[in-house]
């Protein structure tokens, strides 16, 4: 199929891009070139142009967890949001650590969306997520899997750990740690600060992050071997990256568009809506985020989407569930970035869609002759509310419930082929 997408803006030029058989064929300035006899137009006039983005981090929930959302659900608001690949977390029950469940779960997402967006499955690093035995990594690539992490459960012991990243090395794969010292506040329920003092709640110190940022730091220069700092929270850890960087050593990490917006003063009248893993900080941490988005410190944008059924939440603080639904919504807090010139639209392209792409060896969208047709409209100036109505999740567990935001995905195309 051809077909021709006018007047587009890219990057504060107006352009037309040409798609033939799911590929980009050109990206010339508006007018420059006809559109071929009989070829399909699209008016793009008054709307931004970005390549499909590629969310590093989500939970889909399916196996075992439906009733908070499923493969199906998962998808749909991944191609609402703009995303054309996710990556999924292995906390499914039962845990993605053999190659029957990967399988599996790329089978749904091809029944239920055989256009895209495509499911990029995480391997389990050890068995049951339990941290004991190393799960058989090589049996989890060759089904699907395109990294390893041990998801939200931080791997306790440091030998483990080094052969995983060596396997998972050998493999192509590259380790995604969730960095927590769960020892040092177990039963934690907030940031360890002023406002869970006045809450009587028991805090995470943001050291715990740190030490364990820097501990994964310190082992991956020894083996030479790259590491992914998942959802970074805290400045603590962020003076810790830029060590590690300046010493050369191959670091990646990722945080989350709430970390950039919210601290832990939403917590204030137990405000179980505002519980995540790891807890929102301080202003200072992130303002702290924001400068390392801005710098290069921090890799990528994450969602970290953890949907939640409505019932969980609504529970006492220390009982609810940590987690936050996010696919929705990234692009548009991601553009309040923007527009806040924290970031600039170059980076919200690289932040989400050609730095991930780059780490995980995904496929990415340049719009270069050839690339794959990836790409969605969005429109800056639609301002929309965050509901039940307006949500494709199946779970609305947001701090943002409520809030109007600026900007939104209005058409998404992956292979050449038009989702909505």
């Amino acid at each position: 199929m051809t077909f021709c997408l006018k007047n587009a803006r890219h990057l504060d030029a107006p352009v037309d891009l040409l798609v033939r058989d799911g590929r980009i064929v050109t990206m010339t300035p508006a007018g420059h070139h006809a559109a071929p006899d009989g070829c399909p137009v699209v008016d793009a006039a008054g709307l931004l142009l970005m390549p499909s983005f590629t969310d590093a981090h989500v939970h889909l929930r399916e196996p075992g967890f439906e009733y908070k959302e499923d493969i199906a659900s998962g998808l749909e608001a991944a191609a609402r949001g703009g995303f054309g690949s996710v990556m999924c977390m292995a906390n499914t029950r039962p845990v993605n650590d053999n190659a029957g469940i990967t399988r599996a779960m790329l089978d749904r997402a091809r029944e239920t969306h055989p256009h895209g967006p495509r499911l990029c499955p995480i391997a389990a690093a050890t068995v049951g997520l339990k941290g004991e035995a190393m799960a058989p990594l090589g049996e989890l690539r060759d089904a699907g899997c395109v990294a390893v992490s041990n998801d939200g459960r931080p791997m306790p012991g440091t030998e483990l750990l080094r052969r995983v990243m060596e396997y998972a090395a050998d493999l192509g794969l590259i380790f995604i740690d969730h960095c927590e010292d769960a020892t040092l506040a177990p039963g934690w329920v907030m940031n360890e600060g002023v406002v869970s003092g006045e809450l009587g709640v028991k805090g995470q110190p943001p050291v715990g992050e740190a030490m364990q940022v820097a501990r994964d730091i310190m082992l991956a220069e020894y083996l030479n071997l790259p590491v992914h700092i998942a959802h970074v929270s805290c400045a603590l850890a962020v003076d810790v990256l830029r060590w590690g960087k300046a010493r050369g050593v191959q670091v990646t990490a990722e945080t989350c568009p709430h970390y950039l917006w919210l601290d832990d003063t939403a917590l204030r009248g137990y405000n179980t809506a505002a519980k995540v893993s790891p807890p929102l900080r301080t202003p200072a941490d992130r303002e702290a985020l924001r400068r390392a988005l801005g710098d290069g410190t921090i890799d990528i944008l994450s969602t970290d989407h953890a949907p939640h059924a409505q019932h969980e939440k609504e529970q006492p603080l220390d009982a609810a569930p940590c987690g936050f639904t996010g696919l929705d919504l990234a692009v548009s807090l991601t553009w309040g970035l923007v527009r806040d010139n924290v970031i600039n639209e170059a980076d919200m392209r690289r932040l989400w869609g050609a730095a991930p792409a780059r780490i995980f060896n995904l496929p990415c969208n340049n719009f270069e002759p050839g690339d794959p047709a990836d790409f969605f409209l969005f429109d800056p100036a639609e301002d929309w509310v965050v509901s039940r109505d307006t949500l494709y999740s199946k779970s609305i567990n947001t701090p943002f419930l409520g809030q109007t935001l600026h900007g939104r995905v209005k058409h998404h195309w992956i292979g050449g082929v038009q989702l909505f």
